[in-house]
């Protein structure tokens, strides 16, 4: 299938204000674009652009006085498949992880192992390891926290949604992350788009979305645990330890938004 996506995101800065904008499709999915994702700046404005510590791509800007929008449109293709099921995918002793892994056990800015540790073990500490406990863990997070744009919060932590109870997709893939590590699964918060294909449309204004990836069987796997199902169409941006590693803009000094869209739809075929 083919997906056609792209935001347009205004911000006002009352001086320049240095920015970071984590907001491009990420390396493995470029040999998929039929059409380059490339950020246009209005007003026009440089940007120097490198990849971070986890490969994601990153521009780093100097946004003007005034207002600044920033926006992209491409096609992408993807094979129409659901996220990867494998139940049986085991989990593995900490001594036979890769190196590289080891970081995605940790605690992290949003992601307080210290403060659930307790609470993951009396609830999963029974259960068979591997995928059956990240699912076990997906359906607690799905059933825990309700939905609810009124309670999105850029200092919302996973303990904090925990409880709560309530919050937005960040804070169901920040508790999942954060149960998961606590159980000794290696897991890492990602970020992109995901349209409503293969499901009711949501009458909601479309936005960019967050979900999680663990290490099983020697691969990372994705998990949703707003969704709670295997999903087709994802588009990946970035991923990191938490929403820190991923913000879409770090803002180094005042800034409004002012302005928000986000496309992700089919497009026709022969786009």
């Amino acid at each position: 299938m083919l997906i056609h996506a792209g935001y347009e995101i205004s911000y006002g800065c009352p001086q320049p204000t240095p920015m970071i904008l984590t907001l491009s499709v990420h390396p493995s999915r470029i040999n998929d674009l039929v059409n380059p994702d490339r950020v246009m700046f209005d007003p026009p404005i440089p940007a120097n652009t490198y990849h971070d510590s986890f490969g994601n791509f990153c521009h780093v800007i100097s946004a003007p006085a005034g207002g600044l929008t920033m926006r992209t449109e491409f096609v992408i293709r993807d094979s129409g498949l659901p996220d990867a099921v494998a139940p049986d995918a085991p989990q593995h002793a900490l001594g036979d992880l890769p190196v590289d892994v080891l970081l995605f056990l940790l605690g992290s800015r949003y992601c307080e192992t210290d403060r659930l540790s307790a609470f993951a073990w009396s609830q999963f500490g029974h259960l068979p390891k591997g995928w059956p406990l990240v699912q076990a863990i997906c359906d607690f997070v799905h059933g825990h926290i309700v939905f609810n744009y009124a309670h999105a919060s850029p200092l919302k932590t996973a303990f904090d949604a925990y409880t709560s109870r309530q919050g937005v997709c960040r804070d169901f893939a920040h508790l999942a992350v954060t149960l998961c590590r606590c159980m000794n699964i290696p897991a890492r918060y990602c970020t992109g788009y995901l349209g409503d294909f293969g499901v009711p449309a949501d009458p909601a204004p479309m936005d960019f979305s967050a979900w999680f990836e663990v290490y099983l069987g020697g691969r990372w796997y994705t998990f949703d645990a707003r969704h709670n199902k295997p999903r087709i169409g994802r588009i990946l941006m970035a991923r990191g330890r938490d929403a820190t590693d991923v913000a879409l803009v770090t803002s180094f000094g005042p800034s409004t938004l002012t302005s928000f869209k986000v496309i992700t739809d089919e497009a026709p075929a022969g786009t």
